[in-house]
């Protein structure tokens, strides 16, 4: 009779600069859309965990906002807590952009993984993922890959392209074989270490920073004020939506409200698949100036001090 495995669990990291795509790596690995995807830089606000499960293996990906220099208190929350899930993790995924090269924010995410283990602390298994290398030919590929050797020494180095998977279930077969031998953390059926008003909340936001220009995405920050079930079983939810300027605000509403219930329409479709169940959104929309700049106001959306 053969030996039961033993069971493997550990955290696993996604660490990189902003838009280098983290986010669109967790969706993959989880084959579920959990974490919100969008062009805008810094779109991940902060660290979440994403968990697969079987019968042997419990991974715990944690999603971390981009490595950058901050400008404002959300921002310095942004870079501690992607700092911190780095710091803690047993298995490391860094991810450089392809098509960009090695830029002077890839630097300062060496440097800190370099930190880690100047501690001596060594990670179970650490990659450098080189990723959309379907935007690029091998011709510009192959010096990246030694230019990645000699910035930063890990376990492995892999091309991959979030968009088509390529060499992404090589990555993922890789991360379970090296687990260490583990406790399981989570219940089989979590799928998040978030609940599903963050969620909700964030899917809201993904709608509106893939609907609006450079001038308002940074700006955006989403609060549930009712979550619900009623006695149809269709689920309401009524959020209001924060921006920093009026002109903003109006912009987000648009003419006689179009872009607003555009915004509500896509981001209810996306509530309900994420829910399996129908959903009514009521959004409204409101300015905060400086919100980014407001401790108390970080806290109540979540922001909390926990590094």
């Amino acid at each position: 009779m053969d030996k039961k495995q033993e069971f493997k669990s550990g955290y696993v990291a996604l660490f990189g600069k902003p838009n280098v795509g983290k986010s669109t790596l967790l969706n993959y690995f989880l084959k579920e859309k959990l974490s919100i995807v969008s062009e805008k830089p810094q779109t991940t606000r902060d660290a979440m965990a994403g968990i697969f499960t079987d019968d042997n293996h419990q991974i715990i990906f944690v999603d971390t906002p981009g490595v950058h220099c901050p400008k404002s208190k959300l921002g310095e929350y942004m870079l501690k807590s992607a700092i911190a899930a780095q710091k803690d993790a047993d298995e490391l995924i860094v991810i450089v952009d392809a098509f960009d090269g090695i830029t002077a924010q890839d630097k300062q995410v060496f440097e800190l993984v370099k930190e880690r283990y100047a501690e001596k602390i060594k990670y179970s298994w650490a990659a450098l993922l080189i990723n959309k290398i379907d935007m690029v030919s091998k011709e510009k590929l192959f010096p990246l890959l030694d230019l990645c050797r000699k910035e930063l020494n890990v376990n492995e180095y892999i091309p991959v392209s979030a968009k088509t998977g390529e060499n992404l279930d090589f990555v993922f077969d890789k991360i379970k074989q090296m687990l260490p031998i583990g406790p399981q953390y989570y219940p089989c059926d979590q799928l998040s270490d978030k609940n599903e008003r963050y969620i909700v909340a964030e899917l809201i936001r993904e709608e509106a920073l893939n609907l609006y220009q450079q001038e308002i995405p940074h700006s955006i920050a989403v609060e549930i004020n009712e979550f619900k079930e009623r006695a149809n079983r269709k689920i309401f939810i009524q959020a209001t939506i924060f921006l920093e300027r009026p002109s903003q605000k109006m912009i987000l509403i648009g003419r006689n409200g179009r872009m607003l219930k555009k915004t509500g329409s896509l981001a209810r479709q996306q509530i309900e698949k994420f829910l399996g169940k129908e959903v009514y959104l009521e959004l409204w929309v409101k300015v905060y100036p400086k919100w980014r700049k407001d401790e108390e106001f970080l806290k109540r959306l979540g922001y909390k001090k926990k590094y």
